[in-house]
């Protein structure tokens, strides 16, 4: 698959996730009106965004800048096998005990 290079086309794909979003959210709180859903759908995406930009651009500046990943699945295959690296250049590999 060819990466999307015009700039117009990245701002209408950004957009209908926003819209998928909102929509879904509409839906999701109008077939179960309660505050407690409610709280914790907004709850879900607001952390879920936060671990995103964890992902893509809090590891890619501060953590280890030559890492390049194309999404959050090989992400998380990375820092499971321990592959991050400090900008000292040694492994930050994750402890198991």
């Amino acid at each position: 698959m060819v990466d999307i290079a015009n700039r117009r086309l990245i701002f209408v794909k950004g957009f209908l996730f926003l819209t998928l979003v909102l929509l879904a959210s509409i839906v999701l709180i109008c077939l179960t009106f309660s505050w407690q859903v409610t709280s914790l759908l907004a709850i879900s995406v607001w952390s879920f965004c936060r671990f995103y930009y964890f992902a893509f651009y809090v590891i890619e500046r501060y953590v280890d800048p030559g890492f390049r990943f194309t999404g959050l699945v090989d992400f998380i295959k990375r820092f499971l096998h321990g592959d991050l690296k400090c900008e000292s250049g040694t492994s930050s590999r994750v402890s198991s005990t």
